[in-house]
């Protein structure tokens, strides 16, 4: 090689490019996975603050990259109430309340979602207030069930007899097999309410992966590769000879 490097093995250079690429690849890959979810962050605030539409016209059907702010009218089963346990609002621990919601006409039951009540620094269930019998006329975002992660312990709503039933995770098929009737393929989150005890917060919730997260990661991606090809020019640096020093004649 010209200047102070020396040509390194073939398969130095081949191992080097393959890692580079590799890294780059994955560097690139944590960028659109940052750019999908700040287009997400965008979407749902931009439905957030949006006027309402009727339910029926995005019910079965929902947009599947939006989240219709939607109004409607409907009875809680109040009697059906489904908490999802500890989730985390202000690292509060406590649960997330469910409950069925029969609309009117409908053949299926709509699962709404009253929001988060904090925990009362013990195991047991925090006291929920009763809810309203008569018809209830309720706006919020129509949006997908809360990420499952990993489903681990089977279906714990079917252990436990009575209501209401507590659960890690939120499966609509199996809340519809307990409830022994169909659901609509997404939940209302309901809007903010001034008169209620539930928190409720329209923000998207990516865990431990926010869009930061992932352009941290494509940081350090880029930063393996570059640091590969330093390592080889660093490891085929020529070493200039040392001069000998002349001996003293005497």
């Amino acid at each position: 090689m010209l200047g102070g490097f020396r040509r390194p093995p073939w398969w130095a250079i081949l191992l080097t490019a393959v890692a580079a690429v590799l890294f780059v690849r994955l560097g690139v890959w944590q960028l659109h996975r940052a750019a999908f979810k700040d287009d997400l962050l965008r979407r749902y605030a931009a439905a957030a603050v949006a006027s309402p539409q009727g339910f029926a016209a995005v019910a079965a059907h929902p947009p599947p990259d939006a989240y219709p702010r939607v109004q409607l009218q409907g009875r809680y089963l109040a009697d059906r109430i489904y908490l999802l346990d500890n989730p985390k609002h202000d690292d509060r621990g406590g649960v997330e309340v469910y409950v069925p919601l029969r609309v009117p006409g409908a053949d299926r039951l709509l699962l709404a979602d009253l929001g988060f009540l904090p925990g009362n620094g013990t195991d047991q269930t925090p006291q929920l207030p009763p809810l309203p019998e008569d018809m209830q006329d309720l706006h919020g975002l129509y949006l997908p069930p809360p990420g499952q992660g990993f489903a681990m312990g089977g279906n714990a709503l079917a252990r436990q007899a009575h209501w209401p039933k507590k659960t890690i995770y939120l499966d609509l098929q199996q809340v519809a097999a307990d409830l022994g009737a169909a659901l609509y393929p997404r939940v209302v989150s309901l809007d903010a309410d001034p008169a209620s005890i539930y928190v409720r917060v329209h923000a998207l919730d990516f865990g431990d992966m926010p869009p930061a997260r992932h352009r941290a990661y494509a940081f350090q991606w880029f930063s393996f590769a570059i640091a590969v090809v330093v390592i080889l020019l660093v490891l085929n640096r020529r070493r200039g000879s040392r001069k000998s020093r002349p001996m003293d004649s005497r």
